[in-house]
């Protein structure tokens, strides 16, 4: 018992000694199992000689291994190797290549399984064989045109690129010497050629003269840039390289080149040298047109009819004539002056810096205008124009450019103290114009007044009547009255009686319940044409709406056509066209003011009888309003001057010639135009146009629609 346990011992000692995976059993469960089979299965040597081999193995791989080990120990010799699977408890498999051999421990035998891990060996069996698929993808798939000779001059590879870009196929190519082919007329070797036969750089410049270079990519290499006739419509460049193919020793086996058509980029390089070659001629005339241009912008600054002064630290480095008598120097006495001596002040100067760097550092330049200081002491009004002379470099100084604009200063203020004045007349006349506004408009009211009188007296005078008659039915009534109280107080007596059917007889008491009625009803028809007339005067007048507001122009024609009716209606036929309009934004009054005006004098320009057509409507943002007569008409001369002030063509003491000149001063306050059409015997058309939002609404330059009329039509339009 104790040498079985001595050799179990051993046994173990001898199986950990051996540097690859090892186990032995003797046909069960595994006497001894080293750290390395341990590492390989990914169980620990405890779990291992719990467990026959073969149970680490694929289900598929254990009875082969199984019968190897039957093999050694019925002594029936060396069974081969073997290979397997070793399955780990996670389920990873690696490969194996088991040795099983017989042996005898302490008497016992027993079978040795030694066990090479093949992982790394297929590895990189696979590696290689697919790095030689790679090559040959690579070879066959590259875009750049390729082909590979071997040692004996044999075409091996020939890539579809090499194909395309020769046209002869692989098929042609492969396993042939003829690979001149593709690029020659007659035989002669190509670039790869000449290095599998070892050509020396003499024999190499034989067939490609100066056009060969070593390769600096690759050693052994060449590169070369030919001219092939036979490529394409135009021949074709083509940029060769070619490079030796060694083994692992170092042996050459072959060569590979590469071809790519670079006729493109041979072509941009001629252009481009033909274009450096302009372009250094358009660089030399530029050059020479900038001198030129430089001497004559030099001459130009000297001559400039402003000043022009260049500064860098706070001192003046350059000036030209200009400035210097701006400033009332010499042409240098200016030169190395410090700047500070241009100004009034210290803190003018100071402020000046800080708006310059302000400026400067936007990128921008400095414009305004401040006093400064003359050479004898007086201040000057300077216009000052700055620019940095370096935007990237503030040291590089300032070119300033200055004009003398005292004269302009003291015209400007002279020009705003006018404009003051101006202003102030302005609002004088506007006050006179407001009063001439005002007297027209009561001049035309008195001329009035005597029509809207006859309107008002006819009304009043029968309502006159009706009362002096209600007067005499008012007393007759009264005494009837009494008589009725009389008799009631002493109904028994008689006589009363009779005295108060007397009475009734004698007012005509059933007469007067008939006309009493009538005549009241006259009355109140009276008072109401009265009442109308007053509301009519107050629409024209608008005393009410003295204010821009929004009104109805519609209804301003038609009042202030009813307090003109009697002026009008015994001249001319009326005729009332008014079309939708939207409320505007005005003076109604003084728009009322024009109607009139238009009206009135449309009566007047006819002569025994004739129409005056009012009529109205919108066009886009317009409201217009129109009076057309079948009068006298205007030849050119009096349209030309219709709307002067004073300008009458009615007799004198009849006119004052201030309505329509009036009018169209009122229409141009509204922001509107009055437009005329008219003809000798054809009679005239007036047509105010105003801004249904009123001046305000105006954008700038903004006019009336035009208006085309033909003067036939005037009448009626």
């Amino acid at each position: 018992m104790v040498d079985t346990l001595r050799a179990e011992a051993q046994l173990r000692d001898f199986v950990d000694a051996v540097a690859v995976p090892c186990a032995v059993h003797a046909g069960g469960l595994m006497i001894a199992g080293n750290l390395a089979l341990s590492r390989l299965s990914s169980r620990p040597v405890d779990v291992l000689l719990s467990m026959p081999f073969e149970a680490l193995l694929r289900p598929e791989d254990r009875e082969a291994v199984k019968q190897a080990g039957s093999t050694c120990l019925n002594h029936k010799g060396e069974p081969p190797t073997l290979s397997a699977m070793v399955m780990t408890p996670q389920g990873g498999e690696r490969p194996l290549e088991i040795h099983a051999r017989p042996a005898v421990m302490g008497g016992m035998d027993v079978v040795v399984l030694t066990c090479l891990d093949q992982s790394d060996v297929q590895h990189v069996q696979t590696s290689l064989i697919g790095m030689s698929e790679m090559m040959r993808q690579i070879i066959d798939s590259a875009p750049i045109a390729s082909f590979v000779i071997d040692r004996n001059d044999t075409v091996t590879h020939w890539n579809a690129a090499c194909e395309n870009m020769t046209g002869l196929t692989r098929r042609e190519l492969l396993g042939s010497k003829t690979a001149w082919r593709a690029f020659y007329e007659a035989e002669r070797p190509t670039l790869a050629n000449l290095i599998v036969e070892g050509a020396d750089e003499g024999r190499m410049k034989a067939h490609y003269a100066d056009l060969l270079r070593p390769s600096q990519a690759v050693r052994g290499g060449y590169e070369a840039e030919a001219f092939f006739p036979q490529f394409g419509q135009h021949g074709a460049w083509l940029f060769i390289t070619a490079a030796p193919l060694l083994d692992a020793a170092g042996d050459l086996i072959g060569a590979i080149e590469t071809l790519q058509d670079v006729t493109e980029r041979r072509r941009s390089e001629e252009a481009l040298h033909d274009h450096r070659a302009e372009l250094e001629r358009l660089v030399l005339l530029r050059t020479n047109e900038l001198a030129a241009t430089a001497r004559e912008l030099e001459r130009f600054v000297a001559a400039a009819p402003y000043g022009v002064a260049y500064t860098r630290g706070g001192m003046v480095q350059r000036v030209n004539a200009a400035m210097a008598q701006i400033f009332g120097y010499g042409p240098t006495e200016m030169i190395g002056m410090p700047g500070r001596a241009l100004y009034l002040n210290d803190e003018d100067y100071v402020k000046l810096g800080d708006q310059a760097r302000t400026q400067f550092s936007k990128g921008e330049p400095l414009q305004l205008e401040m006093w400064m200081r003359h050479g004898d002491g007086r201040a000057i009004w300077g216009q000052i124009d700055a620019h940095i002379a370096d935007v990237d470099d503030s040291q590089r100084g300032t070119w300033w450019m200055i004009q003398d604009r005292t004269e302009f200063r003291d015209a400007q203020l002279e020009l705003e103290t006018r404009f003051d004045e101006l202003r102030a007349l302005n609002a004088k006349l506007e006050e006179a114009q407001n009063q001439l506004l005002q007297q027209d408009k009561m001049a035309s009211i008195g001329q009035l007044a005597a029509g809207v009188a006859h309107e008002i007296n006819n009304p009043v005078g029968f309502v006159s009547s009706n009362l002096k008659t209600l007067r005499k039915y008012t007393a007759g009534l009264l005494d009837l009255c009494k008589a009725y109280e009389l008799a009631r107080l002493a109904p028994d007596d008689a006589g009363l009686a009779s005295a108060l059917n007397q009475k009734g007889r004698a007012v005509e008491i059933d007469y007067l319940t008939e006309d009493l009625p009538q005549l009241l009803d006259e009355c109140d028809d009276g008072l109401d044409r009265v009442k109308r007339i007053v509301l009519d005067l107050k629409g024209f007048s608008r005393v009410d709406h003295a204010d821009w507001q929004e009104t109805d122009l519609n209804v301003g024609v038609q009042s202030t056509f009813n307090v003109v009716r009697h002026e009008v209606k015994n001249k001319a036929e009326i005729v009332m066209q008014l079309g939708q309009l939207p409320l505007v934004t005005c003076l109604a009054g003084q728009l009322n003011q024009v109607f009139m005006n238009l009206i009135v004098n449309a009566a007047h320009a006819i002569g025994d009888r004739g129409t005056i057509t009012i009529s109205s409507g919108v066009e886009a943002h317009w409201a217009w309003v129109q009076v057309a007569d079948t009068g006298c008409g205007m030849t050119e001369e009096v349209q030309r001057r219709i709307f002067e002030p004073f300008y009458t063509t009615k007799d004198v003491g009849k006119g004052t010639g201030l309505g329509l000149s009036l009018s169209f001063s009122i229409v141009q306050k509204h922001g509107g135009i009055i437009r005329l059409h008219s003809a000798p015997g054809h009679g005239s058309a007036f047509r105010v146009w105003v801004p249904v939002g009123g001046p305000g609404a105006l954008s700038a330059g903004e006019q009336a629609p035009d208006w085309e009329q033909k003067p036939e039509l005037l009448a009626v339009a």
